[in-house]
């Protein structure tokens, strides 16, 4: 096991409510190759932070690689939501990439 993922199973396991440390955990699993995991843990970012924005993007990333389309633009519009109500722009403009790149 990584000394990161370590790390932010020991924050998470503590009851840490910092969506980041939650965030940083997925990205790390993706980073490991284990992109199932990954996006199963973005899944519960985006479910426990809805306000969270990177997570949408990671996570319609995720469903995109593993070939399931429909995932992708679903998390994609929703994080586009998301960006749209925090006043995100740069989030706004990737995720609208992202999501005509979908088609």
């Amino acid at each position: 096991m990584s000394k990161r993922l370590a790390l932010f199973d020991k924050l998470i396991a503590e009851g840490s409510q910092d969506p980041f440390h939650h965030y940083a955990r997925s990205l790390e699993l993706r980073s490991l190759g284990r992109n199932q995991e990954a996006l199963d843990a973005l899944l519960g970012v985006t479910r426990a932070f809805p306000d969270y924005v990177p997570s949408y993007l990671m996570a319609s990333q995720l469903a995109q690689q593993a070939g399931d389309a429909a995932r992708a633009r679903e998390l994609a519009q929703s994080g586009l939501a998301a960006a749209r109500k925090a006043g995100n722009d740069h989030a706004t403009s990737e995720l609208t990439s992202l999501l005509d790149s979908l088609g």
